[in-house]
């Protein structure tokens, strides 16, 4: 990936990070490690990868993407405001009643949304059923979804990868968020799911392991991706839990809370200090 456009997208995904703190602190209250966490394979989604109309975002052609991992819906937000879909101020409304930015990814209410979620395990197996959908209809879209590394311990999850390599869905792309982390600690030790590559390769899938900061190793494993012919794809992105802030990073802790007033801040001003590198 050539500079210029490696620093366009750190910049986006660096500003996305910043709407996942707004939202979250503006709402008391969300879950802010693994949003951001996945920030930079979400900047390469929306704005390289997928084929998506912001002012026409229920196109039949437009590829679909699915937050299996519904919880981190502050991270699909900020991405979607991002991209053009709604206001970015309406970030702060996050999980206020009246808003249409629930904790919990609305197909119905947010423009952008093409699958609710929130059950673990339910937002990948609606994707491969979109898959399936795409390839009965003859139709050329992609599916993609994002998954939490704690979320591979719901026994659904393994049903769906099953599903999906016995109906060869190569139109679908499976993103595995493996932080390490999950709310109860580090995965390994609350019940462990590893070694995720070899197990989706048994399972009959197609594995690409990757640095989720890395966007030459994104776009790389989004266009092998695309080569792949017989069988559905997944990218195990190897990610740091709370990216970008530094008392987030590596803490479980903060797998599902919000910061204080003060925290709140340090987050920001972390955040703007990364800003004032990439110009």
């Amino acid at each position: 990936m050539d500079k210029s456009k490696e620093l366009k997208l750190s910049k986006i995904a660096n500003d996305i990070r910043i709407g996942v703190i707004e939202g979250v602190y503006n709402a008391g209250c969300g879950h802010p490690g693994g949003s951001l966490s996945m920030a930079d394979v979400m900047t390469y989604l929306y704005f390289e990868e997928m084929n998506i109309d912001p002012k026409n975002p229920k196109a039949e052609g437009r590829d679909r993407f699915v937050l299996s991992k519904g919880h981190t819906a502050p991270v699909l937000y900020a991405t979607l405001a991002e991209r053009g879909y709604f206001p970015k101020e309406d970030l702060k409304t996050l999980r206020k009643t009246t808003s249409y930015l629930q904790g919990h990814p609305d197909m119905k209410g947010t423009p952008g949304v093409d699958m609710t979620t929130g059950s673990l395990g339910l937002g990948f197996s609606a994707a491969c059923g979109m898959a399936l959908s795409g390839k009965v209809n003859k139709q050329d879209y992609r599916v993609y979804t994002v998954l939490g590394d704690g979320e591979s311990e719901e026994g659904q999850v393994w049903e769906a990868a099953m599903f999906a390599a016995h109906y060869k869905l190569d139109n679908l792309v499976a993103v595995l968020d493996w932080n390490g982390l999950q709310i109860d600690g580090p995965i390994t030790e609350v019940m462990n799911p590893t070694p995720h590559d070899e197990k989706f390769r048994a399972f009959g899938w197609h594995v690409i392991s990757i640095n989720a900061h890395d966007f030459s190793d994104i776009e790389a494993a989004f266009a092998e991706a695309k080569t792949v012919k017989g069988k559905p794809t997944v990218i195990i992105a190897k990610s740091v839990k709370g990216k970008g802030v530094s008392y987030m990073e590596n803490a479980c802790e903060w797998h599902g809370q919000a910061p204080k007033e003060d925290l709140y801040k340090v987050a920001i001003a972390d955040l703007e200090k990364i800003a004032e590198g990439l110009n």
